[in-house]
């Protein structure tokens, strides 16, 4: 039993190392992207090979041990930003006076699901003043007619798998488009909306592909950093929401955050991870809300479950009239 313990604990040790080591390559293949997503996870991974390691004492545990625990130090720095532990970037201010505040939601909807009503019944005691839905094919444009029609504006892009949209609000829109912001065809939501309080403010909402196998993270990374060059190119307040299929502490984020001279909320409150909504144990942090510094936050946070794959993504924000960078 012991000897099988022993080869255990080797078979983990060798996962969290090559786990960890595996993102330092300068490549956008899945296998290797993809390891950005479970540091939460390898990192108690690691607590577990040290204390395993001290207790079965196998041939070389002190290496095992002093590894493990730098693999453990590594990771948590990557994933503590994102924690009460560290300060926050931005802060949230909740005397603004509700008449000009307004709130922003996203939700992948999972195109695969037929419960429609959740969502539904969200967005109608919610009343988010802008929504983003992703996944939505046809039948879900039919199921939620009725509450979309609450809305002065609906724009819908369709799309054969799991990149349709819907942008909905009631605020004045001066622009709209859906744009194809890389080479594949999944869209990106850019408009230029009017705040109660007749601030306006550009807003990108975003939902590239995923790494998975058969999908580099080439295209995800460029549609998002050409996200982040919009917003850094308009002298006006941004914000940039949606399933960015990507974790927040990754180096893409990181790039697009110092590119498009955002704040995250996330920074010293937690994960808030939103995917997935059905396995507690494997979740991330991917259904993003990226905003800069003249967008007031008053609240922030993860919705219900609502049916789907993903938590809703939710804010609601003030921004000063005449405002611009």
């Amino acid at each position: 039993m012991v000897t099988l313990l022993k080869a255990l604990l080797w078979l983990l040790f060798l996962s969290a190392s090559v786990t960890t080591a595996l993102p330092f390559i300068p490549s956008n293949e899945w296998w290797i992207r993809g390891w950005d997503f479970p540091r939460l996870h390898i990192a108690t991974l690691a607590a577990a090979c040290c204390i395993a390691a001290l207790w079965l004492r196998p041939s070389g545990y002190l290496w095992i041990t002093i590894i493990s625990l730098g693999i453990l130090v590594y990771q948590t720095a990557k994933i503590i930003p994102y924690t009460s532990l560290y300060p926050t970037e931005l802060a949230l201010e909740p005397l603004h006076p509700d008449a000009e505040t307004f709130t922003v939601t996203s939700i992948n909807v999972l195109k695969e699901n037929k419960d429609h009503g959740p969502i539904a019944d969200y967005i109608r005691k919610e009343k988010p003043a802008v929504l983003l839905l992703m996944e939505t094919d046809d039948t879900w444009r039919a199921s939620l007619a009725e509450v979309l029609s609450l809305y002065k504006t609906v724009e819908y892009y369709p799309h054969e798998t799991h990149y349709g949209m819907i942008f909905a609000t009631n605020l004045v829109v001066e622009e709209f488009a859906f744009r194809l912001l890389s080479k594949n065809d999944t869209p990106t939501a850019v408009a230029l909306l009017v705040a109660p309080n007749g601030a306006r403010f550009s807003y990108i909402g975003l939902h590239p592909k995923p790494p998975i196998p058969g999908e580099d993270t080439d295209e995800r990374d460029a549609q998002l950093l050409k996200a982040a060059t919009i917003a850094h190119e308009r002298e006006l307040p941004v914000i940039c929401i949606g399933d960015f299929n990507d974790v927040a502490w990754s180096r893409t984020s990181k790039h697009i955050k110092t590119k498009g001279d955002f704040l995250d909320p996330r920074v010293g409150r937690g994960f808030y991870s939103s995917f997935d909504a059905t396995h507690p144990l494997l979740r991330f942090p991917i259904d993003q809300l990226f905003v800069t510094k003249e967008v007031k936050m008053v609240s922030f946070g993860r919705g219900p479950h609502v049916g789907s794959d993903h938590f809703p993504m939710e804010a609601t924000v003030y921004i000063e009239p005449a405002l611009s960078r």
